[in-house]
């Protein structure tokens, strides 16, 4: 048989493609996920029964400061609430009783402790067969409206805070659907609109909505921003665009500004770009796709240097966070309380942990040290431990700080909620 003069070059310049498709993938891999193990491979030990046993030896009664979390000197942890899969965004009810949104099961539960050991007495599924519900918030001035967004809409329930049940569902306002970050968040903000209850002063409800990519021009102008919308869904616009995914909000407890946690892109290598600390403020741009941090020029996405003057004009991040740690949750600690007097006005904030590092990074809960206008002062360590040389004990996620010494902790990859105390 006659052979084919043309085969054997095709078959040749098919396998050195191939070849030098496996090399690039490898290389892709070695810079950019390597150090993804924690993100994604199970927990090497349960810390539940870590912290558990831990609490039961005398005569310390409770973890302070030794394995496997560290915390600073008369800070207790334990375990709250377990066997949720993955709990995310926290917040009481009009009781007290705390609430947490597990998306992955597509409901919010309660996790009521009525004889106040500092464990949950039971899971109390509030509501289910949601689509990936990740924020949930009661109305200010009426507690018993709760809003529960998920990834394609928002809608109010009327909720019993003594059967722990939601019921009465009513959309009220369209999100789009789909893309790379799916979560939606809530936080009510004072000011004009809140058509939906007149009886009450007017409140606004901020929306945010997570980028549809890693980094790319929106299609629908939605993505990558805060909305906010009138408390019964009316005039819905964009609150502040440029903030690819800032997951988790906050108000200061002076100030009343918006504090926001925000992720960067990807594909930058291990220190860029920086995630962020924002203060949001309406109708300012935050930046991406085309810049980052303080300012700083996207050059990589906008090769051709087109918006390099733009990104003079947008709003710099108030703090830079070492890039890929994922910040998540914020929170502050409330002055006049039980917590130390030099914690009052002071931010945590949950570090998620890193996916596309060569080295991980994140996995801890940090502490900002502010004054009582936001002024930062400092940083330093609040809770680490998570991260081990056999992998990610947990991923903290929200946090909800309490006036009276107690804070709680949701950690959606050990399927728990810690409580955090301070015994001073």
């Amino acid at each position: 048989m006659k052979q084919n003069p043309i085969g054997r070059p095709l078959l040749i310049a098919g396998l050195v493609l191939l070849a030098a498709a496996l090399a690039w993938a490898g290389a892709f891999y070695w810079r950019h996920f390597r150090g993804a193990g924690p993100a994604f491979w199970p927990p090497p030990r349960d810390i539940t029964q870590i912290i558990e046993k831990r609490a039961a030896e005398p005569p310390q009664g409770g973890n302070l400061t030794g394995f496997p979390l560290t915390l600073p000197s008369s800070f207790t942890v334990s375990i709250f609430a377990d066997n949720l899969d993955s709990p995310r965004v926290l917040a009481l009810d009009p009781e007290g009783t705390l609430l947490a949104s597990i998306p992955s099961q597509g409901r919010i539960v309660a996790l009521p402790d009525k004889n106040r050991d500092g464990k949950a007495d039971r899971i109390s599924t509030v509501v289910s067969g949601l689509n990936r519900p990740h924020g949930f918030a009661f109305h200010p001035q009426n507690p018993k409206k709760l809003y529960i967004a998920e990834v394609q809409q928002l809608a109010i329930y009327d909720y019993d805070y003594q059967t722990l049940k939601a019921a009465n569902k009513r959309k009220i306002l369209d999100l789009p659907a789909g893309g790379r970050h799916w979560t939606r968040t809530l936080l009510f903000l004072p000011g004009p609109g809140g058509t939906g209850f007149q009886s009450v002063p007017s409140y606004r409800l901020l929306i945010s909505m997570g980028s549809s990519c890693d980094t790319c021009v929106e299609k629908d102008q939605r993505h990558g921003t805060i909305l906010v919308a009138d408390d019964d869904g009316k005039n819905p616009k964009v609150f502040a665009p440029g903030l690819r995914n800032a997951v988790f909000m906050t108000r200061h407890p002076v100030t009343g500004q918006v504090w926001v946690t925000e992720m960067g892109r990807d594909f930058l290598g291990d220190d860029l770009p920086p995630d962020e600390i924002n203060i949001v403020e309406e109708g300012k741009h935050y930046g991406w796709p085309w810049c980052y941090g303080k300012q700083v020029h996207d050059g990589q996405f906008d090769f051709a240097g087109r918006r390099k003057d733009f990104c003079k004009g947008t709003v710099p991040s108030y703090i830079d966070i070492p890039a890929h740690s994922a910040p998540l949750g914020l929170a502050f600690f409330p002055a006049a309380s039980e917590w130390p007097k030099d914690y009052h006005y002071n931010l945590l904030v949950a570090y998620h942990g890193s996916w596309n590092r060569t080295i991980p990074t994140g996995y801890k809960v940090v502490r900002y040290k502010l004054d009582s206008q936001g002024k930062y002062l400092g940083e330093e360590d609040f809770i680490t431990g998570w991260l081990t040389k056999a992998g990610a004990l947990g991923r903290p996620a929200d946090i909800l700080i309490k006036p009276d010494g107690v804070m709680y902790i949701s950690d959606d990859k050990a399927g728990v909620v810690y409580q955090v105390g301070y015994s001073g």
